[in-house]
Parts: structure tokens; sequence; C-alpha cells
């Protein structure tokens, strides 16, 4: 036997002391996602973020660490809102063929410049941890600072607000319908409102029935969805009254038969023929203002000229929403709201003409107000306060601020003064948005950008002091 070699350990020589360390009690590891073998991802771009979820469980059953508690519309499908890299993404269970068509309909959508929500991806060949089936799921992405119209009427708006809601839903349906577009399923439960300068933005949220038709809608479709639109959104707010949460004074049907007016009055001021005098030829560039005043550009007008040359008929055969957008963005680089980029554009022009800049260039003053105005007031927001509002929402609420004050006050109240006084008076008490997010883990919280305080609530003093 080979010297420093132990003997081997017979039967039967006793107990022997063992040479080697205990062994270190086993810790378990986290249980990771387990991400089905033959699952399908379908997605321009995959977010790392949707493999670390829980795909081999039925929505329903998804653990409360992995979701986010927002506001929800009413849905005929189960909905999840989930944490992914940096952002809030809904997901819906649905069919594997509605879902394909819904995400490809977004995604064309979206090209066109329509306000609906980004779609994320599709997941098909879910299975649960015996190998069943589960339903395909269609994830889109949430809407920043938006939320559903329950969440506003939960508020006990007044009627005022209930119209201004109808107003933008008409709004978007007539952009809808002019580039083709069927719904199929008008509602406020699928639509979110976004805050635009003291109106509301509409965007599309479902699209599952919805159906392009590159020639054109017939007045048949277009008047059947706005029947659709009428009797659903009247539908909706009697809900809301069976249980309280719709102002006494807001009458469901009334707010319902308003988007029919409204649908219709745009309709017309965007596809109407108007025919006058040979003499009257401002009301050309007069339509064209309108249209412009409305958020629209015309990328094309009909002329004709009738009865012998004194008549002219004019029609807009191509309307283009955002012009305000637009024109904002070409100047200062600012993604904003239509409404918005209206209220800026108009404290540009008066920043360029209170200063003497009207025979400047155009852009170089934008760059000017840009700076000197407009991020100035962003960067004197506290870190705190931040993410409430939007940018372009609390520079169109500090403007009304400082009009009040100065009306109050009989005074020119200075654009610092105010910026101070609406920090501290108006967006100090706004509700936080993370009273509302639960953060998936206690140490990491992901911020979101979703404001609920509604301006208009009729006991506002009772509201901030409960905050």
């Amino acid at each position: 036997m080979p010297a420093g070699t132990a003997p081997p350990v017979r039967p039967g020589d006793g107990p022997q002391t063992a040479t080697h360390p205990p062994a270190a009690p086993r810790v378990r590891a986290p249980k990771e996602p387990t991400v089905p073998d033959s699952m399908s991802i379908t997605a321009a771009t995959v977010d790392p973020g949707l493999l670390d979820l829980p795909w081999d469980r039925p929505l329903e059953d998804w653990p409360d660490d992995v979701i986010v508690a927002l506001p929800k519309g009413i849905s005929r499908h189960l909905v999840r809102f989930v944490h992914l890299s940096g952002y809030v993404a809904a997901v819906k269970e649905t069919g594997e063929e509605v879902a394909r068509a819904e995400y490809e309909m977004l995604r064309t959508l979206q090209r066109m410049d329509v306000p609906c929500v980004d779609p994320v991806a599709v997941i098909t060949n879910r299975v649960d941890a015996d190998g069943e089936p589960l339903h395909p799921v269609l994830v889109t992405r949430h809407l920043r600072f938006s939320l559903p119209y329950r969440a506003l009427y939960s508020q006990t708006l007044r009627p005022e607000t209930a119209t201004r809601l109808v107003d933008a839903l008409a709004l978007l349906l007539v952009r809808l319908h002019v580039i083709g577009f069927y719904w199929g399923d008008v509602s406020l439960s699928n639509t979110l409102f976004r805050r635009d300068a003291g109106a509301f933005a509409a965007y599309l949220v479902d699209a599952e029935t919805g159906k392009l038709y590159p020639g054109g809608l017939s007045n048949g479709q277009r008047e059947n969805d706005l029947e659709v639109a009428r009797v659903n959104i009247a539908g909706e707010l009697l809900d809301l009254e069976a249980g309280g949460r719709l102002d006494e004074n807001a009458d469901p049907v009334d707010v319902s038969n308003r988007i029919v007016a409204q649908y219709r009055t745009l309709w017309k001021e965007l596809t109407g023929t108007e025919q006058f005098d040979i003499r009257e030829r401002w009301r050309i560039n007069d339509r064209v203002e309108r249209l412009n005043a409305l958020g629209f550009d015309i990328e094309e007008l009909s002329i004709l000229t009738t009865e012998g040359g004194s008549q002219v008929r004019i029609q807009p055969k191509v309307v283009d929403a955002g012009h305000h957008q637009r024109r904002l963005l070409r100047l200062t680089g600012l993604d904003a709201g239509e409404n918005q980029a209206r209220r800026l554009l108009n404290d540009l022009d008066a920043y360029r003409a209170r200063n003497g800049r009207e025979a400047l260039d155009e852009e170089m003053v934008a760059h000017e107000w840009v700076s000197r105005v407009f991020e100035p007031v962003v960067r004197s927001i506290p870190r705190d306060l931040r993410g409430r509002l939007e940018p372009a929402e609390v520079f169109h609420e500090l403007l009304e601020h400082r009009w009040f004050m100065s009306q109050a006050e009989e005074r020119s109240v200075s654009l610092p003064e105010a910026t101070t006084a609406y920090i501290n008076d108006v967006l100090r008490h706004r509700r936080d948005e993370r009273l509302l997010i639960n953060p998936p883990t206690a140490s990491v919280p992901v911020p979101m950008d979703l404001d609920d305080h509604v301006d208009e609530a009729d006991d506002v003093e009772d509201w901030r002091a409960g905050v």
C-alpha cells in the first residue's frame, strides 16, 4: 500500500470518523418562469421581458407580482397589465386568428398615423404544465397618461366633461371613416382618453371587429358605425347611472345622441361640397382655414366652375389630421396632442410678436422659444412631481393658471412667478400615479406616467384634502 494512503474501511471494523466536512444545506432556487417549448412569438421586435412572463399558466392565474394595478375598461376578453422592459403592456386572451388579424390591423393603422395603441406581439401555442393548450394572447403597449372612461366617470364628472369625451370619440370616428376604416364596435369601452389642453383625445384600443376598405366606406357603413356608437354609449352611461357613478345632471341618452350631431358636423366640414360666386374666391382660403382650425390639412382640393363660369364648387378630396401637431414637430421637435400643439403654437406666435421677431426665420424663433420659455418651465418642475402630466399639458395648464392670476390681481404676472404658483397650488396637489400602481418589487419600483386626477370634480377641496 503506498505511503500516505488510508486503509480501506471494511464492514465490521467499527465506527469510523468522517474525514469530509458536512454537506451544506440545500437551498432551493426561486422558481423561474417556464416557457413552453412550442410557444410562438410574432413581433416586429421581441422584447426580452416577454420571456419572463408565466406563459405556462392561464392569464387568470398569473401571480400578483407580475400584474400592474391599472384602471381597466369593460372587455369581452380577459386582460391583464404587466411590466415589460421599461413600460407597461396589456395582455389579452383571444383566438389565434383574431389576435393575428388585430395585430396586423393595429400596425396598419399606426402606419396611417391613426391614434391607436401600439401592438407588441402575438403569442400562440401556449400549453400548461400538463401539456393542455392555453389561449393565444395579443400584447399591446399601454398608452401613457391615458385612462378608460370608467375611471374618469368614477370621479363623478360634470355633464360638460361627458360631452367632451363624446366629442373626442366623434373626432376619432371621423378620422377612421376618412381613411376607410369600419370599426364595427364603436364604444367608450374600446377607447382610451388622454388630456389634450383642456379637452380629451381619443385612441382606438380594440380593433378586433375593424376592417379597412381601400375604396372608402359607403354611407350605410358609416351610418351603421354611428348607430352602434350611439346605442353603446347610451348603454354604458346608463350602466354607470345605475351604479351611482354618473352625475345626476348628465342624461345618458342626450349625451349619446350628441355623437351623431358632432360626427355629422365634422363629416360635412371635412368632405362636404361648397358652391359660391366666382367673385367670392376668398371662401376657398376660408374653407382651408376652417379645416386647419379643426386640426386637418387638405392634401387635395377639387375646384370646379359651373354655370358658365360664374359659380365655383369646391370639395376636399384628401384630408389629413394633425395639422398643428405636424407644425409644432417641424418647428420645435416637440411631440404633443393636437390641442396641446395648438396652444403651444399660440404661445410661440405671441412670443414672436411680443419680442419683435416677426421678421426673423420662424424655425429660428421656435428654437429660441423652446430654449428660453418651454424648457425652463419643464426643468423647474421638482423631480418628485414629474410624470404626473405630460410636459405639454403642464405648459398648457401653466398658461391657464397665469391668465387667471393676471385677471385676479389685475396685472401682468410673469411666467416664472406663475410657474412657482402653479407648482405649489396646482401640480403639487395632483394625485400621484404611484398611488394606483403597484410596483413589481418593493426595491425596484417602475414609475408610470399615469394621471388619474380629474380637475373638474365637484368638490376639489375635499379631493385635495384626501390625498
